[in-house]
């Protein structure tokens, strides 16, 4: 692409992609006074079939494969995602050119009249369409009837104001992101609740050839959160997880010592296994790997199989 051509970055639609698409062409601005950018806003199939569940559908990717045509085609240079729905493999032509600072990466208990999961009555309807989050919910109140919930944030969030839930679980970032911070009544923090494999994380992914769009882009890389979600991603990779397996992964860093806590679960929320392992910059490769050998030691692969 020559210099003076504008940067084309392909989007999904929704109001959350278009603003993580625009904090990165802000970023871009500042980091290259002068540089044209365009948006390329697209459809995805996971935008466009709301009537069944992730996991039914096939999970992640569903969120990218039209962004990553547009890309091949040319129509695109790069494409802004939220890291926790891009596969943990990328298909040979791509990369992730830049993983930008991980924002609040836990899940968001979110009510209009209750304060949090423990304070919900007995068999109250709490919405969600994602397994990881329905199995730790289950594990926790096993009397809640969970609903599967669809939609873009604004859908989600009207769907509750319309009283056909008690409550719904988001993501704490996406609402952030929105402006829509008070609508957080609790967070699902560690150690009892463990978010998505590099949940709160944008990265933009580009051709691998494409050097003059990576090195557009290599500025935006936020190191420590990189290190984090991948190990985190390892983790996921090794079990080879998705959006049809209840898997949860999240790795912290503390004074050089990086800590990774994972999860399998049956998706009836019958049987949890958890792992944790810690590692130094000399060992940190690795720790994905062993904290996911940790869960199948433990009969990760009979959940996985089912």
């Amino acid at each position: 692409m020559p210099p003076h051509s504008p940067l084309r970055i392909a989007t999904r639609k929704s109001a959350l992609a278009l603003w993580q698409t625009g904090h990165v062409a802000a970023q871009l601005r500042s980091l290259h006074p002068g540089i044209e950018i365009e948006l390329v806003p697209l459809s995805t199939r996971g935008d466009e079939i709301l009537d069944r569940s992730l996991a039914t559908l096939g999970g992640k990717g569903l969120f990218l494969k039209e962004l990553e045509v547009a890309i091949e085609e040319g129509r695109a240079d790069c494409a802004v995602h939220s890291l926790k729905d891009v596969p943990m493999a990328l298909d040979a032509p791509f990369a992730l050119a830049a993983v930008l600072e991980r924002a609040d990466p836990f899940d968001a208990f979110v009510s209009n009249r209750y304060a949090s999961l423990d304070a919900l009555p007995h068999g109250a309807r709490v919405g969600t369409s994602s397994l990881r989050r329905q199995v730790q919910v289950r594990a926790r109140r096993p009397d809640l009837q969970l609903v599967d919930l669809r939609g873009n944030v604004n859908t989600r969030l009207a769907r509750l104001d319309a009283d056909e839930y008690d409550a719904i679980l988001l993501a704490c970032a996406g609402l952030q992101r929105l402006g829509f911070d008070e609508r957080i009544r609790d967070r699902l923090t560690p150690p009892d609740f463990l978010p998505a494999v590099a949940q709160g994380a944008i990265a933009v992914e580009c051709r691998a050839d494409d050097a003059h769009t990576r090195a557009l882009l290599v500025p935006l890389d936020h190191v420590a959160t990189r290190r984090c979600v991948e190990a985190e991603r390892v983790m996921n990779l090794r079990l080879a997880g998705s959006c049809q397996v209840p898997i949860a992964g999240f790795c912290t860093e503390q004074n050089g010592t990086w800590t990774l806590r994972a999860l399998v679960g049956d998706e009836h929320g019958s049987e949890i296994l958890r792992a944790e392992a810690t590692a130094d910059s000399a060992t940190l490769d690795t720790l994905g790997e062993r904290v996911a050998d940790a869960l199948l030691a433990q009969g990760a692969g009979r959940l996985l199989a089912r």
